[in-house]
C-alpha cells in the first residue's frame, strides 16, 4: 500500500506567537494518526522566521508520548550542525521511547543564515555530511559510535539505549544535487525529495539513484520518498486560489531563506545545480518560478488531487508520499479542514495507487 505521511515545517506564522505556532504544528502532528495518515516528519532548521524547528529529534520524543501508532520522521537532521555521536544517541532513544517508530531522513543543508552563526563554511557541507552519515547509520545497527575522519574524530564508544532493531528500510537521506543521489544509495538510503519541478522533469534523477542503488546492492531500489504541498477542499476553484495564494508566500519564502536566486552558488564546490537553478530563477523571474512551483504541487477536490497523484505513480512507479499540509501562512483550521477531507475522500483510494518496484540497471 502507498505510504503518506505528512510533514511539518513550523514556519513563523504572521498571526499567532512562536508558541501558539508550535502548539498549532503539534495539534496537526496528532491529529495525523486518528485520521490515519502513517507517518509525520519535522524539519530542523535555525536562526529565521523560515522555520523554528531547532531540534525535530526532541520533538518528536514529545510526539512519542502523543501517539501511539504513527511512524516519526526527521526530515531532515542536517548532519554537519550536528555531532555525530549525539545524533546517533538521540535517534536511538527516540526509537526506544516510541517502541520503533522512528524513520531517520538526514540531509546537509544549503542556506548561509544558519550556516554562519555554526560557524561552518558552505565549502565544507559535502565532506563533513560523507563523513558523518556512514558513522551513524552504521552506528545504529552496531551500537557503536567510531570514526577516523578530520571533521569528526570518534573513538570507539558504545552507545545506549542499545539499538532496539535495524534502521534498514528506515533510512532517508535528502537528495537532488549528484553527490548527494550518490551518496544516498551508497548508504542505502531511501531518496527523499522535496518537489520543485513536475516529477517527469526529476526523472533522470530519481532513474539515476535507482541505477547507483542496484548496482550498488544487487536490488531494486526502495520508494522514492516525495515531499509535496497539499491542499484539498471540496470546492475546486477555491482550492486552487487558496493553494496559489499560500504556496507562492512559502516559494517566496525558500528564496529569500536560501538565497535561491543568488550568484554565490556559482563560486562555492559541490553546488553546481544550485548556481544553474539560481540562474534560472534569474532568467524567467520569480513570479514565473513561484507559479510553477505550485503547479507542481497537489491542489483542488479530492478526485483532482487522486488523479493527480496516479499521475505521478504512472510516471515514477515505486514511491512514498509526504504531504506539507501547512505552509505560506496558511491558517490552521483551513489546514486541519484539508487534512481531515484528504483523509476521508482520497486517502482509502490513493493507498492503491502505489506504483511496482522499477529496475533501471544495465
Amino acid at each position: 500500500m502507498l505510504h503518506i505521511g505528512i510533514n511539518l515545517g513550523f514556519a513563523a506564522h504572521p498571526e499567532l506567537t512562536d508558541e501558539d505556532m508550535y502548539h498549532s504544528e503539534l495539534d496537526l502532528a496528532v491529529h495525523a494518526e486518528t485520521l490515519g495518515y502513517d507517518s509525520v516528519w519535522l524539519v530542523e532548521h535555525h536562526f529565521t522566521d523560515y522555520s523554528l524547528c531547532p531540534d525535530n529529534l526532541l520533538l518528536l520524543a514529545h510526539l512519542a508520548g502523543r501517539t501511539s501508532r504513527i511512524k516519526l520522521g526527521t526530515a531532515a537532521v542536517i548532519l554537519p550542525w550536528n555531532n555525530p555521536l549525539r545524533v546517533a544517541e538521540k535517534a536511538l532513544m527516540v526509537d526506544t521511547v516510541s517502541r520503533g517508530r522512528l524513520l531517520l531522513g538526514i540531509g546537509r543543508g544549503l542556506s548561509r543564515k544558519e550556516y554562519e552563526p555554526f560557524r561552518i563554511p558552505l565549502e565544507q557541507t559535502r565532506d563533513r555530511f560523507d563523513e558523518a552519515a556512514p558513522m551513524i547509520f552504521e552506528a545504529l545497527e552496531s551500537g557503536i559510535i567510531e570514526g577516523a575522519g578530520p571533521f569528526y574524530p570518534q573513538p570507539g564508544a558504545q552507545l545506549r539505549p542499545r539499538p532496539r532493531g535495524s534502521f534498514h528500510g528506515r533510512r532517508y537521506c535528502v537528495a537532488g544535487s549528484p553527490d548527494s543521489v550518490v551518496m544516498a544509495a551508497k548508504l542505502r538510503a531511501k531518496m527523499m525529495s522535496f518537489i520543485v519541478k513536475p516529477v517527469p522533469d526529476l526523472m533522470p534523477t530519481f532513474n539515476h539513484y535507482r541505477e547507483l542503488y542496484e548496482t550498488e546492492h544487487g536490488e531494486l531500489a526502495p520508494p522514492i520518498a516525495l515531499n509535496v504541498n497539499m491542499y484539498c477542499h471540496s470546492d475546486d476553484e477555491l482550492a486552487r486560489e487558496r493553494h496559489f495564494e499560500h504556496v507562492n508566500r512559502f516559494f517566496m519564502s525558500n528564496v529569500e531563506h536560501y538565497e535561491m536566486a543568488g550568484e554565490h552558488f556559482a563560486r562555492i564546490k559541490g553546488h553546481e545545480r544550485y548556481a544553474a537553478n539560481a540562474a534560472y530563477f534569474r532568467e524567467i523571474g520569480l513570479e514565473k518560478a513561484a507559479n510553477n512551483y505550485a503547479a507542481t504541487a497537489l491542489w483542488g477536490n479530492p478526485e483532482r488531487i487522486l488523479g493527480q497523484i496516479e499521475a505521478i505513480r504512472d510516471v515514477l512507479g515505486d514511491f512514498e508520499l509526504t504531504l506539507a499540509p501547512s505552509f505560506g501562512g496558511m491558517p490552521y483550521d483551513q489546514a486541519r479542514a484539508s487534512l481531515e477531507l484528504f483523509a476521508r475522500e482520497v486517502l482509502p483510494k490513493a493507498r492503491g495507487l502505489r506504483g511496482k518496484p522499477v529496475s533501471v540497471a544495465v
